[in-house]
C-alpha cells in the first residue's frame, strides 16, 4: 500500500466537504467524493474503502444540513433527491472499490506465484549446470557465472575462504569468462568479506564498510551472501548492479542459492578427497603388499633352508640311538634323546612358520578329501608318545571313527599343536586325554590337560598370532594355537578353549562332517 494514499484520500474528503459548503443548495459539489473512495482501490485494503465511505456519507449529509441552514432552513427537494443519488453513489464505487481490490489481490499473488515458479525454474537449471562437474574449481566458477544470469547482475565476485589463501573469482556479466585471481583483495573488501553473516543482505549507505566496498566496486549496489556451513562456512558471494536496489525477497533467494551451491561445493571437495585417499591408501596397500611379500618369500627361503638338515640330522640322530655307529653311553645316550626332542620342537616351528605364510599370503590349497579324525589323533599320539614318555607322560585317545572332508596334513598339523602342549602343560605321571565322537552333523576332537589351567586375562589372546599363549615350562613362539585356528576356520569349523573344573585345560575343536554316500564310503 502506498503510505501518503490514505492521507491523501482523506484530505479529498475534507476539501469536498468544504467545497460543498461554499457553494449553493442545488450545486451539489459532494459529487467529487467518489474520487477518493475510487482512490482507494489502489491501496488493496478494504478497511480504507469502507472508512472512506462512511466518511462521505457523512460529509454528505452535513452539507445538506448546513445549505438547508444557509438558505433559512428551506430544503430544497430537488437538491435533497440529488443528495440521496450521491448517497447510493458512494455505496455503489465503493463496492466496485472493493472488487477491484480483490481483484488485485489476486493478480498480485498470481503474479507472485509465476515468479516463484520462475524462480524456482531458473534455480533448478543453474544448480543443473553447477552439479555437472565435480571439480571445485569448476563448480566455483559456474556458481558465479549462473548467479550473474540469475540475479540480473552485472559483476560478480567469490571469495572461497579470505582466511584460507588470496584466491578470488571475478565475473562480468556481459562476458563468459570468469577470471580466477590470486592477488590480495582491497582493503575496504576484505573488511567486508570478514564481517560475520548469518543470512545475505543487501549492502547499503547505512553501513560504512558496505559503502566504503562499493565504491571500491564502482557500483550503486550490491548483495552479499555468506556460505551454508563447514568447509564453505567462510565462502563469500558478492553480486553487483546500477540499475536498481536488492529488495529483501532477492536476498532471501540469494541465500536459498548460494547454500545449495556451497553444498554442491562441499560434494565436490569431498569426492576429491575421497579420490586422493583412495590413491594414498591404494598406494599404502600396495607398499604392505610387497613388504609381506619379501617377509614371505624370506620365510619360504628359510624354512626350506632349514627343514633339509633338520630332516637330515633326525635321521642320523635316530640311527645313532638305534645303535648304527655301536654302542652309545649311556650320558650321551640321553643328550641325544634331548636333542632328537629340540630337533623335532625345530622341526614343528619350520613347519607351523611356513603354514602362517601360507595362510596369511593366501597362498593356500583346499582338498577335499575323507579324513577319520579318530585315526588322525591315534597317529599323533604315536608320533608324540616318545617325546610325552621323556616327560612321563601319557596319551590316551578315545572315541568313535568320524570323517571330515578336508587336508589331512593341515589337520593333522592342528590336532599336533594341540596335543603337544597339553603335553608340556601336563605334570610329571599326568595323562592328556584326546576324545574324538560326532556332534549331529559335527565331528569334535576333545584334547584335555590336568596341569595348571590359563589365567583368566590371558584367554581373550589365545588364538591371535603371538597371542599370549600358555604361559608354561617350554612356551613356544605363540603361533601354535593362531595356526590351529586358520586351519580349524579353513575347513568350516570353530575352536574354543574351556578351563576344567578341577584344573588344567580343555581344548575343543567342531569340523562339519563329510558327506557319505550309500555304502558308507565319505563322498
Amino acid at each position: 500500500m502506498l503510505p501518503a494514499l490514505p492521507a491523501l484520500c482523506y484530505l479529498l474528503i475534507v476539501a469536498v466537504w468544504l467545497l460543498d459548503l461554499l457553494t449553493p443548495q442545488l450545486f451539489i459539489a459532494s459529487i467529487l467524493l467518489n474520487i477518493p473512495i475510487a482512490l482507494s482501490s489502489l491501496a488493496l485494503t478494504r478497511r480504507l474503502t469502507v472508512g472512506l465511505v462512511v466518511a462521505a456519507e457523512l460529509a454528505n449529509a452535513f452539507a445538506a444540513y448546513l445549505n438547508a441552514q444557509h438558505d433559512h432552513g428551506r430544503f430544497d427537494t430537488i437538491a435533497l433527491g440529488d443528495r440521496a443519488l450521491l448517497a447510493a453513489s458512494f455505496l455503489l464505487v465503493g463496492f466496485l472499490a472493493v472488487k477491484t481490490q480483490g481483484l488485485g489481490r489476486s493478480a498480485g499473488l498470481s503474479e507472485a506465484r509465476a515468479e516463484q515458479v520462475q524462480r524456482e525454474r531458473g534455480l533448478r537449471l543453474a544448480m543443473e549446470r553447477i552439479r555437472e562437474s565435480l571439480n571445485p574449481e569448476l563448480v566455483r566458477r559456474t556458481t558465479l557465472h549462473q548467479s550473474l544470469d540469475l540475479f540480473a547482475a552485472e559483476r560478480g565476485l567469490l571469495v572461497p575462504d579470505i582466511a584460507a589463501s588470496d584466491d578470488w573469482y571475478f565475473a562480468i556479466a556481459a562476458t563468459a569468462h570468469v577470471e580466477n585471481r590470486r592477488d590480495a583483495l582491497p582493503s575496504e573488501l576484505r573488511s567486508l568479506i570478514a564481517k560475520r553473516l548469518d543470512t545475505a543482505r543487501p549492502l547499503d549507505d547505512a553501513d560504512v564498510v558496505a559503502r566504503f566496498a562499493l565504491e571500491t566496486l564502482g557500483a550503486r549496489y550490491g548483495a552479499i551472501a555468506p556460505g551454508a556451513g563447514g568447509s564453505t562456512a567462510e565462502s563469500r558471494l558478492l553480486l553487483l548492479r546500477d540499475d536498481r536496489p536488492w529488495t529483501r525477497d532477492e536476498t532471501r533467494y540469494l541465500q536459498s542459492y548460494f547454500e545449495r551451491c556451497s553444498n554442491a561445493l562441499a560434494q565436490a571437495e569431498l569426492f576429491v578427497q575421497n579420490i586422493e585417499q583412495s590413491a594414498e591408501l591404494a598406494h599404502r596397500n600396495q607398499q604392505a603388499e610387497e613388504r609381506s611379500g619379501v617377509i614371505r618369500d624370506l620365510v619360504y627361503a628359510l624354512a626350506h633352508d632349514l627343514r633339509t638338515p633338520l630332516a637330515a640330522s633326525d635321521v642320523t640322530m635316530r640311527q645313532a640311538e638305534r645303535g648304527a655307529f655301536g654302542s652309545l653311553p649311556e650320558a650321551y645316550r640321553k643328550v641325544l634323546l634331548a636333542s632328537l626332542e629340540s630337533n623335532a620342537e625345530s622341526q614343528r616351528l619350520v613347519e607351523t612358520l611356513l603354514t602362517v605364510a601360507r595362510y596369511e599370503s593366501g597362498d593356500i590349497v583346499t582338498l577335499d578329501e575323507p579324513i577319520d579324525l579318530f585315526l588322525v589323533a591315534q597317529s599323533v599320539r604315536d608320533e608324540l608318545s616318545p617325546m610325552a614318555g621323556e616327560r612321563s607322560v601319557r596319551i590316551e585317545v578315545s572315541g568313535d571313527s568320524s570323517v571330515v572332508l578336508g587336508d589331512a596334513h593341515e589337520l593333522r598339523r592342528a590336532m599336533t599343536n594341540l596335543t603337544a602342549n597339553a603335553v608340556a602343560a601336563s605334570p610329571s605321571a599326568g595323562t592328556v586325554d584326546v576324545t574324538v565322537e560326532s556332534k549331529g552333523d559335527r565331528s569334535r576332537a576333545t584334547v584335555e590337560d590336568h596341569g595348571y589351567g590359563i589365567a583368566p586375562e590371558e584367554r581373550g589372546a589365545l588364538f591371535q598370532r603371538f597371542g599370549v599363549g600358555r604361559r608354561r615350562r617350554g612356551s613356544g613362539t605363540g603361533l601354535g594355537l593362531y595356526v590351529v585356528r586358520l586351519i580349524v576356520e579353513k575347513h568350516g569349523g570353530v575352536v574354543w578353549y574351556e578351563p576344567r573344573e578341577r584344573g588344567g585345560s580343555r581344548f575343543v575343536i567342531e569340523i562339519p562332517v563329510g558327506e557319505t554316500i550309500a555304502d558308507g564310503t565319505p563322498q
